[in-house]
């Protein structure tokens, strides 16, 4: 069937999209690389659709099916929203993504490349033409396309291959049918997983979403909507795959997601309102008695299938004494990477262990013969950077304990009201005045030289040295530096004696941690005591960048960046795996989303470092720059008005 007709079809109503279907996720990329396909009349694939009665089909989207038989798209939809998006200049009715993915798509005539619309580069150029506009004029506004004086030397070639694009309408792709009174809905959905499979690539929440979908249509809306209101809430980072395991172990006690796919849609309705119920009370608990109450500082996230688990077990009712335990438990996990190895085992073990035993406290030794100590060193405090395992550890403490800003007095709060109370991370020794020691990249961000204060304090510190404001500090806010675990020797406020400071803070920040675990514990302090000598310090990931001119460069990078109008790329961050949330590296300067979040791959900036980090990147599908001004044409190329 010829395009132009499948793109009627679905005008009419006689091809939609099935309801088990998820969104649109293709990017620019993607839609500039099948149009230069069809272009050049690469093949593209075949169409695979679903025929059935338009009565009974659940459908994506509001508008109403054709009577009789209506195809359903089960293989081909990112194409067809694509083709759809740029030929008719808008999204179809089943629609549901990030339009700007198909928008102002361009085709230069002398060059015969397609890319989106960058104004550098094409205004006022008279070779670039917009696609969609000449998909919706078509042959008869060709002279009118072509009348410029520029073109008309060449008038006979460009009619040509302006021709040739609009001729991909006519291009034929083939329709594999799907059809008979014994291709019931399960059995369709089966064939859409496996042929989907290979595609798009699809996670094995997709795959078991898919089939709940088929008994229960309203699933994914429904799923997606308990994920936007816990980002409202500062939790933007859970994923479908994140819920449906936390619903899969309170159904069921599994981690894998084929169990998950046995339930009935009641069964799964029951489930996911008891496990929204549980992680609404962990959220709450962890926020009010930890202080992680945000994205940037909570961890472990596949932590919360298990306690989900746990107060399912219990109806949802624990005493006091065992939300402490609970939460120590969770911290222990989240803190040492409980599941940052095979999270679906690894979940599993602890499940197993809950159903058998039924008691955290056999989850807590699993972890202890895990880790080999509960108990925290100074040398776990070793780590740097945001990425750091123990960040979150310090904001923890830093809210647990009610510390106090140096600026005001005031116990710190991430709800402080004003522009400039909001809480910022400080270096106790300024960078700039460490770089001028010629301290390493590493040094200066040391974990045991950051410490939280409201963003207008941090501003009017500036790059004073402890030396020189402290004694400031304690003099108007008697006992603010002691609430942030700063060092009473003074002696230990100077520059020269920064590596002393660090090893006295890092002692400090241990024994604090320390006391607040035995807080949880209510007198249970055997958790505490080492099983062995063997102690299992945690592993930070270290990276090549380690100069001032290095990190001032990627600052000055971040600014031009936000003068293009562009989000600004986040600093070291942290690259975990996805799925189990292990950190693989640091990347000096990323764009996790794209520079144009959802509508390009992901962007990192990567300076002086080694093969295998660029690689990681690679891997990851991460596009890497080692070099600034590749980075910046890059971006000038690629902003649009």
């Amino acid at each position: 069937m010829k395009i132009a007709d499948i793109l009627s079809h679905i005008d009419n109503g006689y091809m939609a999209l099935p309801k088990f279907q998820r969104g649109y996720v293709w990017n620019r990329d993607q839609v500039k690389t099948l149009f230069d396909s069809l272009y050049r009349r690469h093949p593209i694939g075949g169409l695979l659709v679903w025929v059935t009665e338009s009565s009974s089909a659940e459908h994506r989207g509001d508008n109403t099916l054709a009577p009789g038989m209506v195809k359903l798209l089960l293989d081909g939809q990112q194409r067809m929203t694509s083709l759809y998006g740029v030929i008719r200049g808008q999204a179809p009715a089943f629609f549901e993504g990030n339009d700007k993915a198909f928008t102002d798509l361009q085709f230069n005539m002398e060059t015969e490349e397609f890319s989106f619309y960058q104004p550098v580069k094409m205004k006022d150029n008279p070779f670039w033409i917009n696609v969609t506009q000449l998909m919706i004029g078509g042959n008869d506004k060709l002279g009118e396309w072509l009348s410029k004086p520029a073109l008309i030397p060449q008038f006979t070639l460009f009619i040509g291959r302006l021709s040739r694009l609009l001729g991909i309408k006519e291009i034929d792709l083939h329709i594999e049918e799907i059809t008979g009174p014994d291709k019931t809905l399960d059995v369709v959905v089966d064939i859409f997983n496996r042929v989907n499979s290979g595609g798009t690539k699809l996670s094995k929440g997709d795959l078991a979403l898919a089939k709940i979908c088929a008994d229960w249509p309203e699933a994914r809306d429904r799923l997606n909507s308990l994920l936007l209101d816990w980002s409202t809430k500062g939790f933007s980072k859970f994923t479908l795959d994140w819920l449906l395991r936390s619903v899969n172990t309170v159904l069921n006690g599994e981690a894998k997601f084929e169990y998950l796919q046995k339930n009935s849609s009641s069964e799964v309705q029951n489930g996911l309102t008891r496990a929204t119920k549980h992680i609404n009370t962990i959220l709450n608990l962890i926020s009010d008695r930890l202080g992680l109450d945000h994205d940037a500082v909570f961890f472990g996230a596949y932590t919360m299938p298990v306690m989900a688990f746990y107060l399912d077990r219990h109806q949802g009712s624990l005493s006091h004494i065992e939300q402490d335990k609970l939460l120590f438990w969770y911290v222990q996990a989240a803190m040492r990477g409980r599941y940052s190895g095979s999270t679906e085992s690894a979940i599993d073990a602890d499940l197993n262990i809950l159903e058998v035993h039924k008691s955290i406290d056999d989850l807590l030794e699993a972890l202890r013969l895990q880790a080999g100590v509960l108990r925290v060193e100074p040398a776990h405090f070793a780590g740097w950077s945001l990425g750091a395992r123990f960040y979150p550890v310090l904001y923890m403490l830093t809210r647990m304990a009610e510390a106090k800003d140096f600026g005001t007095g005031m116990v710190l709060s991430k709800h402080l009201l004003g522009a400039n109370s909001t809480l910022d991370v400080h270096h106790i020794f300024p960078k700039a005045q460490l770089y001028k020691k010629k301290r390493v990249r590493s040094e200066v961000n040391a974990l045991a030289n950051l410490c939280f204060l409201t963003k207008d304090t941090n501003i009017k510190i500036s790059d004073r040295l402890p030396e020189d404001y402290f004694s400031e500090i304690e003099e108007q806010h008697p006992g603010a530096l002691a609430s942030q675990w700063i060092p009473a020797d003074k002696a230990l406020w100077k520059i020269e004696n920064y590596f002393d400071f660090l090893e006295e803070r890092k002692r400090l920040l241990a024994e604090e941690f320390n006391s607040r675990m035995k807080e949880l514990l209510h007198g249970d302090d055997r958790w505490l005591e080492p099983i062995s000598t063997t102690q299992k310090v945690v592993e930070t990931i270290e990276e090549n960048i380690e100069t001032e001119d290095e990190e001032r460069q990627l600052e000055e990078l971040n600014r031009w960046v936000i003068e293009q109008g562009i989000k600004p790329g986040v600093l070291s961050y942290d690259f975990s795996d996805p799925d189990s949330g292990e950190q693989k590296a640091v990347f000096d300067l990323a764009w996790p989303e794209g520079i144009q979040a959802q509508l390009s791959q992901p962007v990192a900036v990567l300076l002086n470092e080694p093969a295998e980090v660029i690689a990681t990147a690679s891997q990851a599908g991460y596009q890497c720059f080692t070099d600034i001004q590749s980075f910046k044409q890059y971006i000038v190329l690629n902003t649009t008005e």
